[in-house]
C-alpha cells in the first residue's frame, strides 16, 4: 500500500487530449489501467495500444488543480534532457493545450514496493540509489538551478513557525524551537552540491522489477548535494516502517564521508517543511496529502529526537 490521493482515469480525459496523446503515441489506446499512488488529481494509466505496444500515461488539467500541470511541464523539461541509460523511463512526448498537460513515457514493467518496508526491498533501494547517485554526480544537467534556488522557502519553515507557533504544534518541538532553529540554519549549505538530485524519493515514485529499482516521477530534479535524496528517502522510511533510517545512516556509502551535522540539518529542516504544510489549506484535488505530511513530520521529529537526544 503507497500513499495517493484520488485519481481520474483514461476515460475522463477529454477526448481532445485522448486524441493528443494516441497521435504521440502512433496507435489507439485500447486499454488503460489507472495505478495507485503519488498525489496528482490527473490519471496515471499503464496504457495497450492497438499495434500491441505499452506506454504509461499521465495526464492532469487546471480544473482538477491549479498548479499540479505546471508540475508536470516541469517534468517535461527535465525527462526530456535526462541522458539514456539511467534507472528511469524514457520520454515518449507530451501534450500541452494551455490547460491540460499530458506525459508519455515507457513503460515499465514493475510495482511499488510493500509497505510497511521488507528487509530485501529495502536493501535494493537503497543500493539502487547508490547506483543513482554516482551516476548522477557530476550532473549531467549543470545548467538546472539547485534544491536551494528551487526550495529554499520550503526547507526554512521552522523561523516561521517559531514566529507564531501552531496551536496543535507538537509538544517535543515547542520545547526545542530554538534548537531546531539551530539546526536548520545551515541548510543551503548541507543541500550545496553539483549531483542531480531526485529530492522526492519515496515508495510511491519507485517501481521495482527483476533487474532493479527505476525511480519514476522527476520534476522536482535539482542540484543538490549526492546524499540529498539518501536523506529524503529515509525520512519517508521513517513514516512508513520496516526499516531504522538511525541505523541505516550510519552504515550507507553515500553517508560515510557526510558531517553527521549536515544530515541533522537537512532533517531538521524536512521536519519544519512537513509541520508548515500539513498545516495549510485543504489542497483542490488532493484530500490525502495533508494527513500524509502530517505524518511524514511526526515521524521525522521522532526520529530527530532519536537521533540528537533532545528532550
Amino acid at each position: 500500500m503507497v500513499d495517493g490521493g484520488v485519481r481520474i482515469g483514461w476515460s475522463d480525459l477529454p477526448e481532445l487530449v485522448r486524441a493528443g496523446v494516441e497521435g504521440i503515441l502512433g496507435s489507439p489506446v485500447v486499454e488503460a489501467v489507472s495505478q495507485a499512488g503519488g498525489f496528482s488529481p490527473g490519471t496515471a494509466d499503464r496504457v495497450a495500444l492497438a499495434d500491441s505496444r505499452r506506454a504509461f500515461v499521465k495526464a492532469v488539467g487546471t480544473s482538477l488543480n491549479p498548479d499540479t500541470p505546471g508540475i508536470h511541464r516541469r517534468e517535461i523539461a527535465v525527462m526530456s534532457a535526462l541522458p539514456p541509460g539511467l534507472p528511469a523511463p524514457q520520454l515518449l512526448g507530451s501534450y500541452d493545450d494551455g490547460e491540460w498537460v499530458a506525459l508519455a513515457l515507457t513503460d515499465v514493467n514493475g510495482q511499488h514496493p510493500a509497505t510497511p518496508w521488507q528487509t530485501d526491498e529495502l536493501a535494493m533501494v537503497l543500493d539502487g540509489l547508490t547506483v543513482l547517485s554516482r551516476r548522477l554526480t557530476p550532473s549531467p544537467l549543470p545548467d538546472l538551478r539547485t534544491v536551494w534556488e528551487n526550495e529554499g522557502e520550503s526547507f526554512t519553515a521552522w523561523p516561521r513557525l517559531a514566529a507564531d507557533p501552531p496551536v496543535d504544534l507538537e509538544l517535543w518541538a515547542v520545547r526545542n524551537l530554538d534548537r531546531l532553529l539551530a539546526a536548520s540554519a545551515p541548510i543551503e549549505a548541507a543541500l550545496a552540491g553539483d549531483s542531480l538530485v531526485h529530492l522526492d524519493i519515496r515508495a510511491d515514485n519507485l517501481l521495482l522489477t527483476d533487474t532493479g529499482v527505476v525511480f519514476v516521477d522527476w520534476p522536482w530534479a535539482s542540484l543538490g548535494a549526492p546524499w540529498t535524496d539518501l536523506a529524503v528517502f529515509l525520512c519517508s522510511v521513517a513514516s512508513i516502517g520496516g526499516g531504522d533510517p538511525e541505523q541505516i545512516s550510519r552504515t550507507h556509502p553515500l553517508l560515510a564521508d557526510v558531517d553527521p551535522d549536515a544530515l541533522t540539518t537537512v532533517i531538521a529542516a524536512l521536519a519544519g517543511f512537513w509541520a508548515e504544510a500539513s498545516r495549510g489549506p485543504q489542497a483542490p484535488g488532493l484530500p490525502t496529502v495533508r494527513q500524509f505530511q502530517r505524518r511524514s513530520s511526526v515521524a521525522t521529529m521522532e526520529w530527530l529526537e532519536r537521533r540528537t537526544g533532545w528532550r
